[in-house]
């Protein structure tokens, strides 16, 4: 199973942006640690799900994330599953964050 993330991540001065892909490790990973199968991705999973698998894609990928998933967590600013995107998987981008955005 493979979907496709596009992560955003709290960073200092600047928040990133990338998109990663998803594999097997990455699915196992997921039935370890939530103790569900795959098949339960069809009836919808919740956002600790999505930030779980963008977590341990981007691990799995050598992105540099943190390496406690609560921490991961609390940088991260949306993760949505993406179909067809722009940037090349691997693509980071860099955005200044929002007014406000360290509170």
């Amino acid at each position: 199973m493979k979907l496709t993330l596009k992560v955003e991540l709290r960073e200092e001065p600047y928040n990133r942006v990338y998109i990663v892909d998803t594999d097997l490790y990455t699915v196992v990973m997921w039935e370890r640690r939530f103790k569900r199968k795959a098949s339960d991705m069809a009836t919808g999973i919740g956002i600790e799900d999505l930030a779980f698998l963008a977590w341990e894609a981007s691990r799995s990928n050598k992105v540099v994330v943190p390496v406690e998933f609560d921490s991961f967590v609390k940088r991260l600013i949306d993760v949505q599953v993406v179909e067809n995107e722009t940037e090349p998987e691997g693509t980071t981008v860099f955005t200044k964050p929002a007014p406000n955005a360290g509170n």
